[in-house]
């Protein structure tokens, strides 16, 4: 059986894009044909599922009983990498709540497969994420990733206050999620479906839709440019997935 993959995204500050993130990870691997289950802990409303229902389960990660139907599962299931879509606000509770439970433990044991995509925000707070996010990060690869969806500009992150902060994680990898055109992102969200099933001009139930060839065109080319991101970090290696044609390709 192949090892479990855990990959968490999440950021203590809201507001930056946190779920975009995850639903590019989701098409990712549903293109790279990887099974994938997913769960959103934005309970009880879920904004993941929405976008994902078939392959997405809500959950409170702060109850025990539901910390029991991801972990307890992870060697039953045959999708053997889980997305977690953290809510705003509980990335740094949720990690200490996997290291009370031993998960930490099993992935510096090499037993799992664990990476944190840690969003982060333009402000100097958002960079103070990471010292404590750091102490959990002993057996897991980690992703810092900037996410301009939002238009997020960035601007306190002057190179010497930015070499201070990343400098500080060994082996800590920086990511660019570039920004989405305004108009197709609103369609998207309006649409409720994959940012695949979009380009592919699909609806919920893969029946024809008819969603502009513009802006169609605009996610088509932003999505290639976030996946480009995700090759470049070797994602399908890290899941023990081969590269190969992806389905969501012309």
């Amino acid at each position: 059986m192949a090892k479990p993959v855990v990959i968490v995204v999440g950021a203590d500050k809201g507001g930056v894009g946190k779920t975009t993130v995850s639903r590019t990870l989701l098409d990712y691997f549903s293109a790279n044909n990887v099974p994938t289950r997913a769960f959103d802990t934005e309970s009880p409303r879920g904004t993941l599922k929405r976008f994902h229902p078939d392959i997405t389960e809500i959950v409170d990660m702060t109850t025990t009983s539901d910390q029991m139907k991801i972990f307890d599962t992870l060697n039953a299931v045959s999708p053997s990498v889980t997305v977690i879509d953290v809510r705003a606000g509980l990335l740094s509770p949720a990690l200490a709540s996997l290291r009370d439970i031993g998960f930490l433990d099993a992935a510096k044991a090499g037993q799992i497969t664990f990476a944190v995509f840690h969003i982060l925000g333009p402000s100097i707070a958002s960079l103070d994420e990471i010292a404590e996010t750091a102490n959990f990060m002993q057996g897991a690869k980690y992703f810092l990733v900037k996410n301009f969806i939002n238009d997020t500009q960035f601007f306190q992150w002057d190179q010497s206050t930015y070499n201070s902060y990343f400098h500080r994680i060994k082996d800590a990898t920086d990511l660019t999620i570039p920004k989405l055109n305004e108009m197709a992102y609103e369609q998207v969200e309006v649409s409720s479906v994959p940012f695949l099933k979009f380009v592919a001009n699909k609806g919920k139930d893969d029946e024809a839709a008819n969603y502009s060839f513009v802006l169609r065109g605009y996610v088509r080319h932003w999505l290639a440019n976030v996946w480009s991101e995700f090759d470049r970090i070797k994602l399908t290696d890290l899941v023990g997935a081969k590269p190969g044609v992806r389905g969501g390709e012309k």
